[in-house]
């Protein structure tokens, strides 16, 4: 998978989560782009050509929304994600036929 980019100062302070955040300190090394700190996202970065677009899973996300579109997903490659303006009652009968035909769901909610 791609390279993990954190934020400065992650290491240092609980409060302060890793999720990437450009600096802007005046002083900041990273912003800074010096050797001795954590690098930073650019072009040369990219995601390899086989994962790009794809679900962090490793699955491609196939959109559902009735029982019928489950016959197209190939449960090997693809995942099925069901769609927002779906119900309850269709919800539940989509998550009991993809477990029939053992497909993953990435959205099945609490059970």
């Amino acid at each position: 998978m791609s390279k993990d980019f954190k934020r400065q100062e992650t290491h240092k302070r609980n409060r302060v989560k890793s999720s990437w955040r450009k600096p802007i300190g005046h002083h900041s090394n990273a912003r800074l782009k010096k050797k001795s700190a954590q690098k930073m996202p650019k072009a040369g970065f990219r995601t390899p050509k086989e994962d790009r677009g794809k679900h962090p899973s490793g699955y491609e996300e196939v959109l559902v929304h009735n029982t019928d579109d489950l016959e197209e997903v190939d449960s090997e490659t693809e995942a099925a994600r069901i769609g927002s303006t779906v119900g309850g009652r269709k919800r539940e009968q989509i998550i009991e036929k993809a477990d029939d035909l053992e497909i993953k769901v990435l959205n099945r909610g609490e059970e």
